[in-house]
């Protein structure tokens, strides 16, 4: 393993303490967390009380309805004439919003506001509605933000199993257990309190709309990470009233089934989802199951108060085919790796994982209960909310790293304030908000016995507690100028607790497939691994904005951001090899990570087109880079001593006639060591440079709609930090149908990667890879997936 660097912050807004040696107070082991606990509870259940409202976005000053804070990529697409209840029936301009169907006045409404909203935000913001995900088969997080400008997501398995995501590259390294980004559902965090996430938790099927707040513009919600905040917006009985069912299957033996029904009474209003996902998967040992469930209902309590209550259920469990040689993928990428070849005395060829034998998969199970409650007096709003979370999840990795399973709770509580003298006003002229969020998990560790629980070799209590603060305001300095200002504070606790209580733990050796046996040949002394960290960091945001006429905006912005480490940063399983398990845990005393970022942006439209564009360069000390081996066993997480992320965020529609418009999504990414002592100014491994996503569009009068799109990614990413193996280019064209069959009717069919091409859609990432190395994940080949939305 190599450390790059572990020190104290050289000219950083954040400071690390030790439990027995900082300078900032933390709440005791026990009783103070019991309390916190306690209040927590107390919080939550005053909030549910009030029953369930008109409050699932997370964008501030909303008031009671808490429209979302984003730009429409696609809001100069025209709406043609159809026969669906769907669409208008009139084309909308080039540079107005579509005109809103009678059926959803209300949603619409709150759509062009946020539309509004966005011309005074200084800062990359996207959405992605639920019209432009409509006759897209197979709706992955993958295929809901790949038209997203700096959102780089990856397929790892094929469907929603476990993508790759980061944005401006805030957890680029990490997977299968992600960071880097807040995630959020209804404004309410999905993250645990440590930061880490299960990125195939959130179903797109089951959302209104996704919000995507990058870089500094989540700071507000609790985001003072570098990537920024997505929040996942259910849809609810006062926005979208009625019933619609959708069903789909195709190839790899995929099928959805989902229902959403909403209604209104009154003041009340409720909404109740399910869905059903099975997938056999394009590769062998490629299984996918997946059951959601969600219910919200809301109630307005007066002209003033809303509130509304969440309830939602997540079980998900898939096969991990795992990583192939590039000579493997070439040759048959529906296949699996069998482990390395070795070739006496001491050669090893095809390093990686022994898939055949060790059987990896993940079973996750989650379930989620928040309140939000929002209220508005004169010029002053109040948004409150309080959620509740258990996970059960059990990941069975290859040998190298055993079995892991954790089983546990996490609390987070949030407050918000926003000042709007001027009601016209799109964003406040002040805001407060808050966010604490504690969790606990009893964490366990056996090694993987051709793919079965072998003998225990540790476990954990693992505590975390993390709170955000924040403080903005958006000053008119002129007409046509602003100038927003913010300072947030952040604060973590991560405390490990090692309950194994043994002197030594078991080792496991394989000698290959089955029928060879697996064995317990020795006993390693045990180590405790127990510690106790504190981090805090303060990451102020200045910036500008001008307009210079009604259908532009400039802005400029400097922005800090501030990471803590996860639990998967500060203890993870080393020593395994692909035929052996771990022999122990390293517990790295990392530093946060840190970052200042410029950025400069340029939205607006003219005549035919709309474009949406942001520059951004960041200096980042301390970036935690999670390294592998070339088997793809843990080495555990570093701080690189100095790294730099450069990029350009561009989207760009455009109609050509009525009926036929594009619209490109480029991400262009450099992402570099700055002068490291092993690695120089290398590139930093899986950051593909340019990242292109073309859509070519006609919408037919009468109902029918024809899609192409390609998603090209141009040019080598490299796989290792050593800049010695690379993924290839590649392009891939998928084409969509679709036919509004009846008012409340749509038919359509999907045909992905038309050209069965063969390619990567991601890689594993190491520190140093050779050449024949098992690194790279096959993209699905050649699908067709035909599906009916039914509206009531």
């Amino acid at each position: 393993m190599r450390r790059v660097r572990v020190g104290t912050l050289a000219g950083a807004a954040a400071r690390k303490h030790d439990r027995n040696g900082g300078s900032v107070p933390s709440p005791t082991r026990a009783s103070d967390r019991k309390a916190s606990l306690a209040a927590t509870l107390a919080a939550f259940a005053a909030s549910a009380l009030a029953s369930a409202a008109h409050a699932q976005s997370a964008a501030p000053g909303g008031g009671i309805a808490l429209e979302p804070l984003v730009v429409d990529t696609d809001a100069s697409k025209p709406a043609p004439t159809t026969k669906g209840s769907r669409k208008s029936k009139k084309p909308a301009g080039a540079a107005a919003a579509p005109a809103p169907a009678p059926a959803e006045p209300a949603s619409a409404a709150a759509e062009q506001q946020s539309r509004e909203r966005l011309q005074a935000t200084a800062g990359g913001t996207a959405i992605v509605t639920e019209k432009e995900l409509e006759g897209k088969a197979s709706r992955s997080i993958v295929d809901a933000l790949d038209s997203v400008p700096g959102v780089i997501v990856q397929s790892f398995f094929g469907g929603n199993d476990q993508p790759k995501i980061h944005i401006r590259g805030s957890g680029l390294q990490t997977n299968p257990v992600e960071r880097g980004l807040l995630f959020l559902k209804d404004g309410l965090p999905v993250n645990r309190a440590d930061g880490s996430y299960i990125v195939a938790l959130p179903d797109p099927r089951l959302t209104d709309f996704i919000e995507v707040f990058r870089g500094y513009t989540a700071n507000r919600l609790g985001a003072t990470v570098l990537g920024g905040a997505i929040n996942f917006v259910s849809p609810n009985g006062v926005d979208a009233p009625g019933t619609v069912v959708t069903a789909e299957g195709g190839s790899f033996g995929y099928f959805n089934g989902a229902v959403s029904s909403s209604a209104r009474q009154g003041d009340l209003d409720a909404t109740a989802q399910a869905s059903r996902t099975t997938r056999d998967g394009f590769r062998e040992h490629n299984d996918s199951d997946r059951t959601a469930l969600s219910l919200n209902g809301g109630v307005r309590i007066n002209d003033n108060v809303r509130t509304r209550l969440f309830v939602d259920y997540t079980q998900l469990s898939f096969d991990i085919p795992g990583p192939l040689t590039k000579q493997e993928l070439e040759a048959d990428p529906t296949q699996i790796h069998a482990g390395p070849t070795f070739v006496p005395p001491s050669t090893l060829l095809n390093p990686g994982p022994n898939v055949v034998r060790d059987r990896p998969y993940r079973e996750a199970e989650q379930f989620r209960v928040g309140s939000r409650t929002a209220a508005s007096f004169g010029a002053h709003g109040f948004d409150v909310g309080a959620s509740y979370i258990n996970t059960d999840d059990t990941f069975t990795f290859p040998i190298a790293n055993g079995v892991r399973v954790t089983d546990g709770y996490d609390v987070a509580t949030l407050a918000r304030y926003v000042y709007r003298p001027a009601p016209s006003a799109p964003l406040p002229l002040f805001e407060m908000n808050a966010l604490y969020q504690t969790g606990t998990a009893d964490r366990t560790y056996f090694h993987n016995k051709n793919g079965q629980k072998g003998a225990l070799f540790g476990s954990n209590e693992l505590e975390a507690q993390t709170l955000s603060l924040y403080a903005g305001a958006n000053i008119p300095i002129a007409r046509n100028m602003t100038l927003a200002a913010s300072l947030a504070y952040s604060w973590a606790d991560r405390d490990n607790e090692d309950t194994y209580g043994l002197a030594s733990r078991p080792t496991l050796r394989n000698g290959g497939p089955p029928p060879n046996p697996a064995t317990y040949p020795a006993a390693v002394p045990a180590v405790d691994t127990s510690f106790s960290r504190t981090y805090e960091g303060w990451t102020p945001s200045l910036s500008l904005q001008v307009r210079p006429d009604n259908h532009s905006m400039l802005f400029a912005a400097v922005s800090r951001s501030f990471e803590p480490p996860t639990f998967e940063d500060l203890l993870a399983t080393t020593g395994g090899t692909p035929n052996s398990g771990p022999l122990g845990f390293t517990t790295n005393d990392l530093d946060a990570q840190t970052a200042t970022t410029a950025e400069i942006g340029w939205r607006g439209s003219f005549n035919s087109f709309r474009w949406d564009a942001v520059a951004y360069y960041s200096w980042i000390e301390d970036e935690l880079l999670s390294l592998r081996d070339q088997s793809g066993a843990s080495l555990g997480t570093v701080n690189a001593d100095k790294t730099t992320h450069a990029g350009i965020e561009l989207g760009v529609a455009h109609h050509w006639t009525e009926t036929i418009w594009t619209r490109v999504a480029y991400t262009y990414q450099d992402f570099r060591f700055d002068d490291d002592p092993v690695f120089g100014d290398n590139r930093l491994a899986g950051a593909a440079r340019h990242n292109i996503d073309f859509q070519l569009q006609y919408d037919d009068p009468s109902g029918f709609t024809l899609a192409g799109v390609l998603h090209w990614r141009p040019g080598e990413t490299p796989v290792d930090n050593a800049n010695s193996l690379f993924q290839d280019s590649y392009a891939v064209v998928d084409l969509r149908g679709a036919y509004a069959v009846t008012a409340g009717t749509d038919v359509y069919l999907n045909v992905l990667n038309v050209f069965d091409v063969k390619y990567a859609a991601s890689t594993l990432i190491s520190d140093k890879a050779v050449a024949d190395q098992a690194a790279f994940l096959p993209g699905d080949g050649r699908a067709f997936i035909v599906g009916t939305t039914n509206r009531f």
